[in-house]
């Protein structure tokens, strides 16, 4: 599990860029920790997100989407968004480099909160038991 400290501005448009690490074979989690410009936790009540990884074959070219990230606010007025992918669904992406992207909804404004990439490596053991 990782935290990344994010500053975000709703009105800019611009999405902030955090870089994270999957390893395959493992449950993956990252919580984000947003605040607005004047350093404020940003209030995510009555928001929605969605999150997805595509596999980055070459600069910004990608196949699609190849997988999906579950994305929940954990606190509203804490500012405080978390993705998460199960250990089997992190067992069916590929080594190598991907991007991805977080987007969130209030009512029919969507914006996207966050993009990078990650790093996939796989796995060398197997599950414990």
């Amino acid at each position: 599990m990782s935290n990344k400290n994010i500053t975000f501005n709703s009105d800019a448009g611009v999405p902030a860029a955090a870089n994270l690490v999957i390893n395959t074979g493992s449950s993956f989690e990252t919580t984000f920790t947003v605040v607005d410009t004047s350093n404020t936790a940003f209030d995510f009540t009555g928001y929605t997100g969605t999150s997805q990884i595509a596999k980055s074959v070459a600069v910004g070219a990608t196949l699609g989407a190849v997988g999906t990230f579950t994305v929940g606010v954990t606190s509203a007025l804490g500012g405080k968004i978390k993705i998460s992918m199960s250990e089997s669904d992190t067992r069916t992406l590929s080594e190598g480099r991907h991007v991805y992207d977080v987007n969130v909804a209030v009512g029919s404004t969507v914006s996207k909160l966050v993009n990078g990439n990650i790093l996939v490596y796989a796995g060398i053991s197997s599950t414990p038991s």
